[in-house]
């Protein structure tokens, strides 16, 4: 079965930070990597994201499918952009250089596979970081984390619940698969896309019904347990931090103070070869 955004318990340096200290190095680093298109910046932040990747004793499998959908995404947001703005590339870098002529607007320019180049690199460098926050955080911990940076506990709480039940939901449609397909509905790679979307759709009324029953239960069960009457709440998977998760938030502000300087030693957010 295929997991999507799951917790994956291993015994790494990235899984024994605080989830606090995570949640705070996700955001400098995200800010880090969104506000800048300085190449070299981003090129450097994709090789340590797969360093820290590697670090997480990840394996490629344990996010195929997550990483699928990722490759998806910035293949076709490559491509639209090419379609609706072939020519963007040449407008920020102020140079056209054409590598092979075609009709109308749609050559391709090195300015513009440069801009492809550095969009690629900024989807390439704040992904896995994201993957790495969700597969490396308990979300209990996550839960215990929001609230200690400040969100309030009902929505850290409300937050943790829903990691928790994405693994539940593919669990349940995985067994409602399983049954259909025990009573003649072909839904394995045998039969044709149109058939299998139909197959899958026929899922979605059992998998709905179940979910809300399964989400009047839980609600049940904290109301009976005085959930949300205190203005404050305790927390089992709370985690102190340690030196480690000062030196990584250290780290990533410093990131994000290096990326600021960079735009602002360059005069703007883009790095321009073609000057």
């Amino acid at each position: 079965m295929t997991n999507l955004f799951n917790y994956i318990d291993r015994s790494s340096p990235i899984h024994r930070l605080s989830g606090a200290s995570k949640l705070v190095c996700l955001l400098l680093w995200s800010v880090a990597a969104m506000t800048s298109f300085y190449t070299p910046l981003l090129v450097f932040l994709t090789v340590l994201a797969l360093i820290l990747f590697r670090m997480a004793k990840l394996r490629i499998k344990d996010v195929s499918f997550t990483l699928g959908i990722m490759l998806v995404y910035i293949a076709l947001n490559n491509i639209l952009i090419f379609l609706f703005s072939p020519a963007h590339g040449v407008e920020l870098y102020g140079s056209r250089t054409v590598l092979i002529p075609l009709p109308g607007r749609y050559s391709i320019t090195a300015e513009q596979l440069f801009y492809h180049l550095n969009v690629i690199l900024k989807n390439a460098c704040t992904i896995p970081p994201v993957i790495l926050f969700v597969c490396t955080t308990n979300p209990s911990e996550f839960a215990a984390s929001l609230n200690r940076i400040g969100v309030s506990y009902r929505i850290s709480y409300s937050v943790a619940l829903a990691l928790r039940y994405i693994p539940d939901i593919q669990r349940e449609y995985h067994d409602i698969s399983l049954a259909q397909q025990a009573r003649g509905v072909e839904m394995s790679k045998k039969a044709n896309l149109i058939h299998r979307l139909k197959a899958a759709s026929t899922i979605l009324i059992p998998l709905v019904l179940s979910s809300m029953e399964r989400i009047e239960t839980i609600s049940n069960a904290m109301e009976l347990r005085g959930f949300g009457k205190g203005k404050k709440r305790t927390w089992y998977a709370s985690h102190p931090f340690t030196p480690a998760d000062y030196v990584s938030m250290i780290f990533c502000g410093l990131l994000l103070i290096a990326s600021l300087a960079l735009t602002a030693i360059n005069g703007g957010r883009f790095f321009n070869p073609f000057r």
